[in-house]
């Protein structure tokens, strides 16, 4: 999953960054509120996290503006300011979701994720397609009961189409939900992955799960139509 990070305090921002790569999230970064307002209305993205003391713009002009322009990306506010009016006013200016400066990482992680299944509209934090299970707590894969072993980018492109399960996802909707915005999307590596994860998820199985569309995309599929 992809996430637009926008927060000038650099040293923060490096270790938010790294720590959600290692997550397997992709991280736009951005460090003054024009570029982050630029990002969020030129590439998109699962979740922002948006700070309100902003050079340049601050954050509730970002949100303001995303509402505004039907920009409906889920968005965690993230800043120093604890006061109640505060809150109240980044909530109503459209944010999902607010985290006080200083923050644990788990913390910070949980609510991400809280925030991309509300936005898939799916509660449990298990997802289930036929006798495939994806844990997004702790990324565990399992099916029939047998464990699975991932790379962070395998996962990343199963969960996008787990959260996504029985709809057709296009390779551009693909590239754009797990890779940043430096990747080449005329090179091969989607169709590498897709390979990798079919031959994980599907060989050995008498029902295959993963399903290309021809001329659409790929589709997670755990109906029997």
């Amino acid at each position: 999953m992809r996430i637009t990070l926008i927060e000038d305090e650099k040293q923060l921002a490096n270790i938010v960054k790294k720590g959600l790569e290692e997550e397997g999230y992709s991280v736009d970064a951005a460090h003054d509120g024009e570029e982050g307002l630029y990002m969020v209305e030129n590439y998109p993205s699962d979740v922002v996290i948006l700070d309100i003391m902003l050079p340049l713009l601050d954050g509730i002009s970002i949100l303001s503006s995303m509402r505004k322009k039907g920009i409906k990306t889920p968005v965690l506010l993230l800043t120093a300011r604890d006061t109640i009016t505060d809150k109240i006013k980044g909530l109503d200016s459209g944010a999902d979701d607010y985290l006080t400066k200083p923050f644990k990482f788990g913390e910070l992680l949980a609510r991400i994720r809280a925030l991309i299944r509300r936005k898939a509209d799916i509660k449990d934090t298990v997802i289930r397609i036929g006798d495939l299970e994806i844990n997004t707590t702790n990324r565990e894969i399992k099916r029939g009961g047998k464990t699975i072993q991932l790379s962070t980018k395998e996962y990343a492109m199963l969960q996008y189409m787990a959260y996504n399960k029985d709809k057709i996802v296009s390779r551009t909707d693909l590239i754009e939900h797990i890779y940043d915005e430096n990747f080449d999307a005329n090179s091969n590596v989607l169709d590498v992955y897709i390979n990798f994860l079919r031959n994980k998820i599907d060989k050995g199985f008498k029902k295959k799960l993963i399903h290309t569309v021809r001329g659409a995309g790929y589709i997670l599929k755990g109906s029997e139509e």
